[in-house]
């Protein structure tokens, strides 16, 4: 096992340093992976995490190079919307949506009616994120984060959501060998990190379980919940899409926002947030040519593809899902689809 798990540790270490030298970015070796585990492992203890979750999920762990592929070639940044868009609200997403729409319609009205959110959205989420629960990833979540954490590029952030990962294990919401997810880490059908679950997981059912792995009751009050803790505003949809005035590109420069930190580093890219009778004024418009709704709904311009591709105006929830995912295709992804569970 110490071979095995040396040899992997050798390989990702290799990764990482061919990836860094291939961007200028060279750097010193890290430490090696074992004394970096021997850290963790410490670390864990002290934050009384039980020896028997040590041993399982972190003694012998190994990383997994493939992850750190993932990880430089995300899909949400690396395709066009138009591209992006295509792969994600099909046929079948759109078909399958609305069966299940119609297949969960009272769980989802009271879910809606508790947190605010409309039954489309929630599912739109699920669909996306696992295809209505079909596919919820199947590496072990520990090693991913591991893998993550031992990374130089986001270790910080991955160090703590490994943490909160232990944290799951240690309060006995699900065991090690069933803590399956995605390359990054996300679990269950709503596709939580771990930090996320903790903070966000419900319990609809009332079984003394928050089950985001197979009970829709608390996957869909989880994804609910989650949106409520992002601010999501019941009386708006995310947004639409929009047509610019001919000249918009030449005047653009007065409504960029000025420099701020924000949550989703992709917000930066948005214009400010203006009232709506204020973009109808600067001569935006819906897609069709009419004018834009008639209130005072705060909204900013964003060009995924650039000048030349499609715009939207986004409203607040669009900013709540980016905290989902912040990756703009994302968003609009989840919003197109939600549109069309409802017809639109």
């Amino acid at each position: 096992m110490q071979t095995a798990r040396h040899a992997a540790a050798k390989l990702l270490l290799a990764l990482l340093i061919l990836t860094a030298a291939m961007r200028g970015l060279a750097q010193e070796p890290q430490i090696p992976f074992e004394d970096w585990l021997a850290t963790v492992i410490a670390e864990a203890r002290e934050q009384g995490i039980r020896e028997d979750i040590i041993e399982q999920a972190l003694v012998a762990v190994t990383p997994i190079p493939q992850v750190i592929n993932n990880d430089r070639s995300q899909a949400e940044f690396t395709e066009t919307f138009e591209q992006y868009l295509e792969k994600r609200v099909t046929q079948w997403r759109i078909d399958t949506g609305r069966a299940r729409l119609e297949q969960h319609r009272e769980l989802l009205a009271r879910v809606g009616a508790q947190y605010g959110v409309e039954p489309r959205f929630i599912v739109a989420f699920w669909g996306v994120e696992t295809n209505f629960g079909n596919f919820t990833g199947g590496t072990d979540v520990i090693r991913a984060l591991v893998t993550l954490a031992y990374d130089p590029r986001r270790a910080d952030y991955f160090r703590r959501e490994l943490f909160s990962a232990l944290q799951i294990l240690n309060d006995g919401h699900i065991a090690h060998a069933d803590m399956k997810g995605s390359w990054a880490g996300a679990m269950g059908q709503s596709q939580f990190m771990p930090s996320s679950f903790l903070q966000y997981a419900q319990d609809f059912d009332g079984d003394g379980r928050r089950d985001i792995w197979t009970t829709e009751a608390d996957v869909f009050a989880s994804i609910a919940q989650y949106l409520k803790g992002a601010e999501w505003r019941e009386d708006q949809t995310w947004g639409r899409e929009v047509r610019l005035p001919a000249d918009y590109h030449a005047r653009a420069e007065q409504w960029k926002q000025p420099p701020a930190e924000h949550s989703c580093s992709v917000v930066r890219h948005h214009t400010q947030m203006l009232p709506l009778s204020q973009w109808q004024e600067i001569g935006v418009r819906r897609a069709d040519g009419s004018d834009l709704p008639d209130n005072d709904f705060l909204a900013s311009i964003i060009l995924p593809d650039g000048p030349e591709g499609r715009a939207f105006l986004t409203y607040q929830n669009f900013r709540a899902i980016l905290r989902y995912n912040c990756a703009n295709n994302y968003a609009l992804s989840i919003g197109h689809l939600a549109d069309r569970l409802a017809g639109y």
